[in-house]
C-alpha cells in the first residue's frame, strides 16, 4: 500500500508555509515558505498612498492565494510525492483576521473602485484601531448582563471580530453595506479551495461571541450597539459552523489544477495557528498549557469544566480538542518586542561585533545576556509594546523599562525584555490556576523555543514549571496536516479522531527546561515588583500611558479613516 500524506498550510503574519507530512509518523517530508508580497500594511494602502491611522494593520488577500499556488507545488516537487498520495489539505491562520466579501465571495478590495477604501481590506489580528468599539461592547454588554462577557474573561477585545465589524460600520457605512458577509481569513481561503463557505467553530467561538449551546448573543444586544446592527449575525455572519477535523468539502477542479493536487482531495475546516499546535505537541488532556511562541504568544489549556478566568481570550467547548473546554489567553507582543529592540536599540559596535563573529544579532545578545544572573541588570520592564491581551485586555497600554543608568548595556536591556515577557506569561498561568483551571506543565512550540535557549530557561525559572518543547519546527502546519488527516478519514488512509492522529504524528524533543531553584527564588522577588507596576499602570491608578497615546494621536496628522 502506498504511503499517505497530507499538506498543512500555516498562514502567519508575514508569510505562509506549506508542509508535506507523512501520516505514518508525522515526519515533515518537505516544506516551502512564501513571503507575503504586500506584508503588513500599517502605514498606507498599496499603490494609492492613502495613509492609515495609528494602530491599523491590514493585509492583501492576494498574498494568501500566492501561498497556495507557490508553496503547494513546491513541496510536491521537492518530495517527488505523487498527488494521488495526498489525501487531505488543512490550514491554520492568525486570528482574528477579518475581511469583507461581496455576493460572489470576493474580497471588496479586489474591486478597482474600492481599492482606496481602507475598510475594504483585510484587517489583520493586530489591527487595534477598534478599541473604542471594544470599550462600548464591554460597557453595553456589562449593563445588559450579557453572558458572553464571562467567556472572554470579562472583556471583549479590539482584536476580535465584532469590534472590527462595528468599526467598519461606524467609520465607513458604505463599506459595511457593500459587504455581503464578513469572514475570517481562514474561512475565505478554505472557500477558495473547496468552493464552499463554511465557518469554523474555533474562530466563531474565540473571536465572534458564538457559543456551541447558545449560539450568538440575542439580536437585542446588537440592536443596543446600533438599531441597524440588530440582524448582524443572521445576515453578515450567516453560514454553517463546523468543528475542527470536519471536512469543508473536496478540492475544486479549478483549484486542483492551480496547485497540483487532485480534485476532490479532502479540505479540512479552517482553524487557528495556535490552536492546531496543541495536538501537534501531543497535548490532548487537561493540565498542560501550550505556548505558541512567535511574534506574540497564545496560551492554550484544556479543562473538563467551563469557568471564568480573568482576561482570557475565550473558552470554547470542543474549540481545541473534542470533549474538552479549550481556554485561550495571550500576549500581544513577544518576538515582536525582541525584533523591535534588534532594529532600534542595538549599537553600531554590537552590530560590527556580530558581523565579525558571523553571528545573528539575536544570538550575540543571547550569549551576552546569559552571562548575567537574575536581578543583576537592575532593570524591570512591562511587556506592553503592543498593548496587553491577557489579563488586562487593553490595547492602549504601552511598554515601560525601569532602572536605566549611564552604565546600562544593550544586552542588559535585552535580558530585561526577555524577563518581562516571562512575567507576562506567569500572570496568565496564575490567572488560570486561581480560577480553578489547573496548569502544572508547560509545552512550547513555534520559532522562539527553537532559537533562544536563554528565553526558555528564564520562562521555566519565572513560572517554576518544567517546559517541554515540540520537535517540529512548523508545529501549526503539522497540526493543520493532522486535522486534514481526520477530515480525510480512515477510509482514505487518514485517522478517525485527532486523538489517534496525535498518538502517531505528534513529536516532542527529548530535552526539556527545568526550573533552577536559586533562580526561582530571585525571580519571585522581582515578579512581586513587576506585579506592582502591572497593577499601577494597568488597573487605573495611573493613566499616563493612555494620556500620552491620546496626545500622539491628536498631533499625528495626515491620516484618514476612509
Amino acid at each position: 500500500m502506498k504511503k499517505r500524506y497530507t499538506i498543512g498550510i500555516d498562514y502567519g503574519t508575514e508569510s505562509g508555509r506549506a508542509v508535506l507530512v507523512d501520516l505514518e509518523n508525522g515526519a515533515e517530508v518537505a516544506e516551502h515558505v512564501t513571503p507575503y508580497a504586500h506584508g503588513v500594511m500599517d502605514e498606507c494602502l498599496p499603490g494609492s498612498g492613502v495613509k492609515l491611522e495609528p494602530e491599523w494593520a491590514l493585509q492583501h488577500p492576494r498574498d494568501y492565494l500566492d501561498v497556495l499556488e507557490q508553496s503547494i507545488p513546491a513541496v510536491l516537487d521537492e518530495s517527488g510525492i505523487n498527488a494521488s498520495q495526498v489525501i487531505g489539505v488543512g490550514i491554520d491562520f492568525t486570528a482574528c483576521t477579518m475581511l469583507p466579501i461581496d455576493e460572489d465571495g470576493e474580497p471588496l478590495c479586489f474591486q478597482d473602485r474600492l481599492v482606496n477604501r481602507p475598510h475594504a481590506w483585510v484587517k489583520l489580528w493586530k489591527h487595534h484601531a477598534a478599541q473604542d468599539e471594544a470599550d462600548e461592547i464591554n460597557r453595553i454588554g456589562e449593563e445588559r448582563g450579557e453572558s458572553f462577557l464571562a467567556r472572554y474573561g470579562g472583556k471583549y477585545s479590539s482584536e476580535w471580530m465584532m469590534s472590527k465589524i462595528w468599526q467598519v460600520f461606524n467609520e465607513d457605512r458604505e463599506m459595511f453595506d457593500e459587504a455581503d458577509a464578513f469572514l475570517e481569513g481562514t474561512d475565505w481561503v478554505i472557500a477558495q479551495l473547496s468552493g464552499t463557505i463554511v465557518r469554523n467553530s474555533c474562530t466563531a467561538g474565540y473571536k465572534a461571541m458564538w457559543h456551541k449551546q447558545d449560539g450568538y448573543p440575542e439580536e437585542e444586544f446588537f440592536a443596543a450597539l446600533h438599531p441597524d446592527l440588530k440582524r448582524l449575525t443572521s445576515t453578515k455572519l450567516r453560514g454553517e459552523i463546523r468543528a475542527p477535523g470536519e471536512a469543508a468539502g473536496g478540492l475544486t477542479k479549478e483549484m486542483a489544477k492551480r496547485i497540483g493536487l487532485l480534485p476532490g482531495t479532502a479540505v479540512a475546516v479552517g482553524n487557528v495557528d495556535a490552536h492546531v499546535s496543541v495536538p501537534a505537541t501531543g497535548v490532548v488532556a487537561p493540565g498542560k498549557l501550550v505556548m505558541a511562541m512567535g511574534t506574540s504568544i497564545c496560551h492554550l489549556v484544556l479543562s473538563e469544566e467551563e469557568k471564568e478566568v480573568e482576561g482570557m481570550c475565550g473558552v470554547v467547548e470542543d474549540g481545541i480538542i473534542p470533549g474538552y473546554f479549550g481556554y485561550e489567553a495571550g500576549q500581544s507582543a513577544v518576538g515582536d518586542i525582541f525584533a523591535w529592540f534588534i532594529e532600534h536599540g542595538v549599537s553600531s559596535e554590537l552590530k560590527a561585533e556580530a558581523k565579525q563573529k558571523g553571528l545573528p544579532l539575536h544570538s550575540l545578545l543571547e550569549e551576552k545576556a546569559a552571562t548575567y544572573q537574575p536581578g543583576e541588570t537592575g532593570l524591570l520592564a512591562l511587556d506592553w509594546w503592543n498593548g496587553n491581551r491577557s489579563t488586562l485586555v487593553d490595547t492602549n497600554l504601552t511598554g515601560l523599562i525601569l532602572g536605566y543608568t549611564l552604565q546600562t548595556k544593550p544586552e542588559e536591556l535585552y535580558r530585561a525584555l526577555l524577563e518581562a515577557t516571562a512575567f507576562g506569561t506567569k500572570k496568565i498561568v496564575d490567572a488560570f490556576n486561581d480560577s480553578g483551571v489547573e496548569v502544572n506543565e508547560l509545552y512550547a512550540c513555534g520559532g522562539l523555543p527553537q532559537k533562544n535557549k536563554l528565553l526558555m530557561q528564564i520562562y521555566a525559572d519565572v513560572t517554576n514549571l518544567e517546559i517541554k518543547v515540540a520537535a517540529s519546527k512548523q508545529t501549526p502546519a503539522l497540526g493543520a496536516a493532522m486535522y486534514a488527516s481526520v477530515a480525510a478519514g480512515e477510509a482514505s488512509g487518514g485517522y478517525a479522531t485527532i486523538f489517534a492522529a496525535a498518538e502517531k504524528m505528534a513529536r516532542i524533543n527529548d530535552y526539556s527546561y527545568k526550573p533552577n531553584p536559586e533562580n526561582v527564588e530571585i525571580y519571585k522577588n522581582i515578579y512581586r515588583e513587576y506585579s506592582k507596576l502591572h497593577d499601577y499602570f494597568g488597573r487605573g491608578e495611573n493613566h499616563v500611558m493612555k494620556t500620552l497615546r491620546s496626545l500622539r494621536d491628536k498631533t499625528k496628522g495626515g491620516a484618514v479613516h476612509a
